[in-house]
């Protein structure tokens, strides 16, 4: 049927060079609260607050498989290939021909360049896809750090939009969020 949106499955699996993607496990819990999920300074500019307690982040591990069976939200553990270390996550969000990527990397990782790998093993493979022709992302403005990592997975800021995302870290109130996109060519 035309102007019908073709269904994607991501892959369970995606490497890079340094890392393995893969989808989160129970197992993951306790490295999870550890390294990032309680961390204010990490989840200062996420969409959720840090979590007070292990079952907080045992209850986010339970609702990970509905977005995958759903074909809406695929979610990845990061993890360094050379000792399988647990470094953070990366998911989209699936809305048709549009895909929306978030992230959130352990603070002990920052500055070594795997969010950005994260970020392009997923846009490489994405955009490889023929129902997908644009990836994209938001990052509060005053989150530097997130901005150079989507700079650097090769996508452009395409503008500033005004009152865009609730970050409960730092405000009650959205936020003004630059968009980054990188599309297929035509």
């Amino acid at each position: 049927m035309v102007g019908e949106v073709q269904l994607v499955r991501a892959p369970e699996i995606l490497e890079t060079d340094r890392l393995r993607l893969r989808r989160p496990l129970m197992e993951d819990a306790a490295v999870i609260f550890a390294q990032y999920a309680q961390d204010q300074d990490v989840t200062r500019y996420l969409t959720w607050r840090p979590h007070r307690t292990i079952e907080e982040t045992y209850e986010f591990l339970r609702d990970c498989p509905a977005g995958w069976e759903a074909g809406k939200l695929f979610q990845w553990g990061i993890v360094r290939k050379q000792d399988g270390q647990f470094l953070g996550m990366i998911a989209v969000r699936v809305d048709g021909h549009k895909w929306e990527l978030g992230y959130v990397l352990a603070r002990t990782y920052w500055g070594n360049g795997y969010m950005t790998e994260a970020v392009k093993g997923v846009i490489d493979w994405a955009l490889k896809q023929p129902g997908i022709y644009r990836v994209w992302a938001v990052c509060d403005i005053e989150n530097a750090a997130s901005a150079r990592v989507l700079e650097k997975a090769g996508m452009e800021r395409e503008g500033l939009l005004r009152r865009w995302s609730i970050h409960p870290n730092v405000s009650d109130e959205p936020r003004d969020s630059y968009c980054y996109a990188i599309t297929k060519g035509c």
